[in-house]
């Protein structure tokens, strides 16, 4: 009886705690009692029908299949965007995503790649900013210049009208120009010359080639021969002196025809240097050749080229930047280096090839510079240097020798001064000059086709004397002319071709 009390109370209790309980008690078939409590469950108010239940239950497997679908094609697109991404970084087949880089690398990559061309471009504006500043100066440099010529070439009408009107021409385009002849010029050694013209217009900017109009003002159209009035200097003491310490091996007595081996590319090459060292040094050998283009305001680039060959093809073997410009077509190589004037000053340089760096530069006592007294031609060409038998030699002007021809033997270790002679020829009235066996030669014209060397000046005798040795200027503009001692060749630039002459010396 205590046990059926405890079982009825404990449902009775449970009862109470879900709500409001219904007691029923009935009796089965075999006559037994049977106690039934129904209590309603606080969350369902109601059970669900077996009819709705089923239309749930294919509910729910409905959106399975249509979730198992999308999974399915989202794999697909998987499949296909890891394919994608192997093709691309050069593997073959499909690879697992574990195999791909770490996101974000290639984007560092690229954006360090960046940077760095950010930093490049900004270093190029620099110096593109610096290089058009110093054009800058150029071009007022320039101008003053062309004022300071305009003010003399009307001081000089009044005596030389024609004269001021060809170098007026200079100031109008090239493709503008006509150079009508200028008929019965006539000069001592009873040479006509002819006009020179040049065709075509040429954009020239872009070498910084701006000033080669004032650069070429001077007399283009007319040769000058040697001046009757130029004295035969007698031989002195001091003379046979100094012919017993150099020795003379002759004079020149015939200039052969031109041999042409190249021809320039551009407007750079219109006038320049090129040249052999008659005495070379190790690792440069007699068949290494160099070449300089001297057109334009920052001259720095010396092209060396191991063969005559090479030079022919446009093979250089090595380019050389001087550290500081020069000045025109005077440069000459001896002994394993580079003789030149520096730009827009009287100061020599000597650049050593092998180091790469001047070994000297020194100021050439009251050398005039930069326009002061050049040849005929203009070009800058105030102090030229020369090689010959005898050494190192250098051609210029002072003002005390009011414009003729200096010149001096240079010491090729120190460019200190060993000796200078003084001419009677100036230096504006020919067109190129140069030293043979320790005389001076110098040439009529540089337009005309044909021409003379038209003034020997003998440094062991100090005796000066008119000659009339055939010269030619196949392309009618020769800019350069420079002696080997060694070959016994006259190396030649002729209005963008670069020549050779083949020489006869005679027993003086």
């Amino acid at each position: 009886m205590g046990s059926l009390t405890l079982l009825i109370l404990v449902p009775l209790v449970f009862c109470m705690a879900q709500g409001s309980p219904q007691f029923k008690r009935v009796s089965d078939r075999q006559g037994q009692c049977t106690y039934t409590f129904t209590v309603p469950s606080p969350k369902d108010g109601s059970c669900t029908e077996p009819g709705e239940a089923t239309s749930q239950i294919r509910a729910l497997q409905q959106e399975n299949t249509a979730r198992g679908q999308e999974i399915s094609a989202l794999q697909t697109r998987l499949s296909l965007l890891e394919k994608v991404v192997n093709k691309l970084l050069g593997g073959e087949g499909t690879e697992p995503a574990t195999s791909l880089p770490e996101p974000g690398t290639d984007i560092q990559r690229q954006l360090e790649k960046l940077r760095l061309e950010k930093n490049e471009w900004e270093g190029q504006r620099g110096s593109l900013e610096i290089s058009y500043s110093d054009l800058l100066k150029e071009k007022s440099t320039l101008q003053e210049e062309k004022q300071r010529l305009t003010e003399r070439l009307e001081r000089m009408q009044g005596q030389c009208p024609q004269v001021v009107e060809n170098s007026r021409n200079r100031d109008q385009p090239i493709s503008s120009r006509q150079g009508p002849p200028v008929a019965g010029i006539q000069g001592g050694g009873g040479r006509t010359s002819a006009v020179s013209t040049i065709d075509g217009a040429v954009d020239l900017s872009r070498w910084g080639a701006d000033g080669v109009g004032y650069q070429e003002l001077k007399s283009e159209h007319t040769a000058f021969p040697a001046p009757n009035m130029v004295p035969e200097r007698q031989s002195t003491p001091e003379n046979s002196e100094n012919a017993k310490m150099g020795g003379s091996c002759g004079e020149i007595t015939w200039v052969g025809e031109p041999t042409t081996y190249r021809k320039a590319d551009n407007i750079a090459g219109k006038y320049g240097v090129w040249m052999r060292d008659p005495e070379p040094v190790s690792p440069f050998n007699l068949d290494t050749t160099w070449r300089i283009n001297t057109v334009g305001a920052d001259i720095r680039q010396v092209f060396e080229y191991e063969n005559l060959n090479q030079l022919e093809k446009g093979y250089p073997a090595k380019v050389y930047v001087v550290p500081r410009s020069m000045e025109s077509n005077g440069a000459v190589v001896y002994k394993g280096s580079l003789y030149y004037a520096r730009r827009k000053s009287r100061i020599v340089v000597k650049y050593d090839f092998k180091t790469e760096t001047v070994a000297i530069q020194k100021e050439l006592p009251d050398a005039g510079y930069h326009g002061q007294y050049p040849y005929s031609w203009g070009g800058y060409t105030d102090i030229d240097f020369a090689v010959d038998e005898i050494g190192l030699w250098v051609i210029y002007s002072t003002e005390k020798a009011k414009g003729s021809i200096v010149i001096s033997q240079l010491d090729p270790k120190t460019l200190e001064v060993k000796q200078t002679w003084e001419t009677s020829i100036r230096k504006q009235s020919v067109s190129n000059a140069f030293m043979a066996c320790g005389t001076l030669y110098t040439v009529g014209s540089y337009a005309s086709a044909t021409t003379t060397l038209n003034f020997a000046y003998d440094t062991h005798t100090s005796v000066q004397k008119q000659i009339s040795v055939p010269f030619q200027n196949q392309y009618r503009y020769g800019s350069m002319v420079d002696y080997n001692p060694t070959q016994k060749k006259i190396y030649g630039w002729d209005n963008y071709h670069m020549v050779t002459y083949d020489v006869r010396l005679s027993k003086m």
